[in-house]
């Protein structure tokens, strides 16, 4: 579904699964359709991606938050973000990962998925990349 570029996870080890969200189906949350107080994110840390799907779905953004509904609420009115809605949906999911690895598994998404868009917030490039199973590992 998504190309991974020239960077591959190494295939000897298995990385952690951090279970990545889904819908009631088993499916990834659209991102508009997303009540994240009905999913009980309100007030809960953790790392989330936004993509878009269609012909050629992209990566769009890999980021932490210490409130997810909050950082769902403020990017429902990112123009830039909401632009790609048009290109076949955007889709989200999310990982309660602790905090004090946050950083190393966000720069480790960062590094793989490549997104389009940046991350203002997120800086912590001399953290190491802590490996984590993708959000398209069935």
């Amino acid at each position: 579904m998504f190309s991974l570029g020239n960077r591959t996870a190494g295939k000897s080890h298995v990385p952690p699964d951090p279970h990545w969200a889904r819908d009631a189906k088993g499916r990834f949350h659209r991102f508009t359709d997303l009540d994240p107080e009905e999913e009980g994110v309100k007030g809960v840390s953790g790392v989330f991606v936004i993509w878009h799907g269609g012909l050629r779905p992209e990566w769009l953004l890999v980021a932490k938050s210490g409130n997810l509904a909050f950082d769902f609420h403020k990017l429902a009115h990112d123009k830039d973000l909401m632009s790609f809605e048009a290109r076949g949906g955007l889709f989200v999911t999310w990982a309660l990962i602790k905090g004090d690895l946050q950083d190393g598994v966000v720069r480790f998404l960062s590094d793989i998925l490549d997104p389009v868009l940046e991350n203002p917030e997120f800086s912590s490039r001399n953290v190491p990349a802590i490996p984590v199973v993708l959000p398209t590992t069935e």
